[in-house]
């Protein structure tokens, strides 16, 4: 097939990235996730984490996952075999496992390497409507992978005192990625997450992150939510866990202004 009409079938495909860690990356990729195939989305999460977190929080077992991430970046496995199906409808997961701890060692001295998972998502270019792919807390080969293959990038930043650190960081390593080696890479926004109205400091860093970035801050905030904490070690998305409690509700606003962002930037393309 040819690489326009593949271009043409691909699905939108979106990194949740952030270099530090405990911010809310995999519980945005899992809760995004779900809130879109219950819209009738067909999504696939990529767990590009060695923890494997996205994987377990989807409820996916170690027996089944024969065949992951990393035998798919190094061509031991086609995505198709490595895919896992969830218990939500529309949402499939490409498992972490642990080999994959070693990976950027074993590709660093690969040529093209930092296009690996581009080539394997190309090849399910039909099956899906997004890819959202949960990146590691590292700026390292395997970000860089999941930049490459990505049309654009979602920051999940926590509400706490830290929370600028490092974004210029990361904003920098996208705009170097967006004029070198991908120059359709955007990025798609900035979530708050880990809101807690009680504290003062919540709503300060919430104000300063959307003095400095603008538009660029999604309205959703994503609040400190027990249900989303426990859901996890069910094996379960929170709108599975409990549909009814503020996280919920929550990520179901963000996949509606996830969607409201990519027709608005659908009707700009439009000639």
């Amino acid at each position: 097939m040819a690489p326009e009409l593949l271009d043409r079938l691909a699905p939108r495909t979106i990194a949740i990235a952030n270099q530090k860690g405990g911010v809310g990356k995999t519980t945005t990729a899992i809760n995004l996730g779900t809130a879109l195939a219950a819209i009738d989305r067909r999504v696939l999460v990529v767990d590009l984490d060695p923890q494997g977190n996205a994987t377990t929080g989807l409820g996916v077992d170690r027996a089944s996952r024969r065949s992951n991430v990393y035998h798919v970046l190094i061509g031991r496995a086609p995505l198709t075999d490595a895919v896992v199906d969830t218990e939500v409808p529309n949402l499939r997961v490409l498992p972490s496992g642990v080999d994959l701890s070693g990976a950027e060692v074993e590709l660093v001295g690969l040529e093209r390497r930092e296009f690996f998972l581009r080539q394997a998502l190309r090849r399910a270019s039909a099956s899906y409507d997004y890819v959202l792919i949960d990146c590691p807390p590292a700026l390292g080969l395997l970000t860089l992978n999941a930049l490459i293959a990505a049309d654009s990038v979602l920051v999940p930043l926590q509400c706490e005192f830290f929370a600028l650190e490092g974004i210029s960081h990361l904003m920098r390593t996208v705009e170097r990625v967006r004029r070198v080696l991908n120059p359709r890479l955007e990025i798609h926004g900035i979530v708050l997450t880990m809101f807690d109205r009680r504290n003062n400091l919540s709503t300060l860093v919430a104000d300063d992150v959307r003095k400095h970035f603008g538009d660029a801050v999604y309205e959703t905030v994503i609040p400190r939510n027990v249900r989303i904490s426990e859901a996890p070690s069910h094996g379960r998305p929170v709108l599975i866990y409990d549909v009814n409690c503020p996280g919920s509700r929550a990520y179901l606003h963000l996949a509606n202004e996830v969607l409201r962002r990519e027709r608005e930037r659908e009707r700009e393309l439009v000639p």
